[in-house]
């Protein structure tokens, strides 16, 4: 039987990808007592990488919100898998870690962490706010332009 989050996502017109397996040597999240930390998260969708570039250098602000959100919807697949499927166990976002490829002189990362921001008000309501450091970086992992990590609190 689907839960709140699961019909709130079908009625947002959401579906969350497969948790995707690391390529490196990390665990994808940890759980400690009721707290989930999850890794970082690229703009990915069933193992294939999507928005490749740097904001500020080609890659629009549009498109790189757009990333974030997909993003989010990765964290959401581990959230879910630490969970064993059960995302109403979710008692709120506490912290997102959002990472943006770009140049020098682009100011707006934290533009761009509101894609995975919005998203996770539009899905939790009040327990999907959250603590936020955003930070532009130099390069990503595989050339993408946005990773988020997360810390969530889960119901005992």
């Amino acid at each position: 039987m689907p839960g709140t989050i699961d019909e709130r996502l079908t009625a947002l017109g959401l579906t969350l990808p497969a948790a995707a397996t690391p390529a490196f040597n990390y665990v994808p999240f940890t759980v400690h007592g009721t707290t989930v930390f999850v890794a970082g998260q690229i703009p990915q969708w069933e193992g294939q990488v999507r928005h490749v570039g740097r904001l500020g250098a080609g890659t629009a602000l549009e498109e790189a919100q757009a990333a974030a959100r997909l993003c989010a919807l990765n964290v959401l697949a581990q959230v879910r898998a630490a969970c064993a499927g059960d995302l109403d166990r979710v008692e709120r976002f506490l912290r997102l870690g959002v990472f943006v490829s770009t140049t020098p002189e682009c100011g707006d990362a934290p533009k761009v962490a509101n894609g995975a921001s919005d998203l996770l008000v539009e899905v939790f309501g009040d327990a999907g706010r959250h603590a936020r450091t955003t930070v532009g970086v130099a390069s990503l992992p595989l050339g993408v332009v946005v990773e988020i990590d997360a810390i969530v609190a889960l119901r005992g």
